[in-house]
């Protein structure tokens, strides 16, 4: 699947999205999988201002799988050239999504946002260098600091909105860190259709990461996000 291909397949992403329960009720957190999947008729419209930002996360998220993929492909593959400029499209990208946070949370999040976002990116690169390498030391160091990573990013976006509940957070970045570390696998093993198919898999998650935070975001601030 190209890239324009993801892109249009995100269109599908967000109308499924736009299906998707709020990412709580009443004031109560919900767990990831409340998060994740229940519907409910008090959704917000499609033309709202939390539509709009649910919207925008969604491109950016599912931007972020598609350059991550690319670049993950190139180094393994051994393009030098390919990787690096991938690298600067998916680090423009972690830019574009700290600028997002900020303009909800203010710049000092953003600051603070960015080089947590950036570390995980790091990680990844780890993971793929010693797949690539045959190193399974460093692969495995890589993902267990992944996973460790989760709790940190949960800890950013719980400790700036309470609808935001630090477990459920964690489990959406978990997932994450595992459908694109699927990604990589297969890309090493040249399983294009294994590859493929955890791209497509990788992509839909973020989509539905979108939807939990932008409706976390729209909860804590309905007055801008009405």
């Amino acid at each position: 699947m190209t890239l324009t291909q993801l892109r249009l397949a995100r269109g599908v992403v967000a109308a499924v999205a736009l299906a998707l329960a709020t990412a709580c009720t009443d004031g109560k957190a919900g767990t990831s999988e409340e998060m994740h999947h229940h519907a409910t008729a008090a959704g917000t419209p499609a033309t709202s201002k939390a539509a709009d930002l649910r919207a925008a996360l969604d491109e950016l998220l599912s931007e972020h799988v598609v350059l991550a993929s690319e670049a993950t492909g190139a180094a393994l593959a051994g393009r030098q050239a390919d990787f690096e400029a991938a690298a600067g499209a998916l680090d423009q990208n972690s830019i574009a999504i700290s600028k997002a946070v900020g303009s909800v949370y203010g710049p000092d999040a953003e600051a603070k946002f960015l080089p947590l976002w950036r570390s995980h990116i790091g990680l990844v690169v780890d993971y793929t260098t010693g797949t690539a390498s045959h190193d399974p030391a460093k692969a495995q160091a890589a993902v267990q600091k992944l996973l460790a990573y989760s709790g940190d990013l949960a800890g950013f976006f719980s400790g700036a909105n309470p609808n935001l509940p630090k477990d459920a957070v964690a489990d959406m970045v978990k997932t994450h860190i595992v459908t694109l570390k699927s990604v990589i696998d297969a890309q090493a093993k040249k399983d294009y259709a294994a590859q493929y198919e955890a791209q497509r898999k990788a992509y839909a998650h973020m989509g539905m990461m979108a939807v939990a935070l932008a409706e976390g975001i729209a909860k804590q601030f309905p007055q801008k996000f009405s």
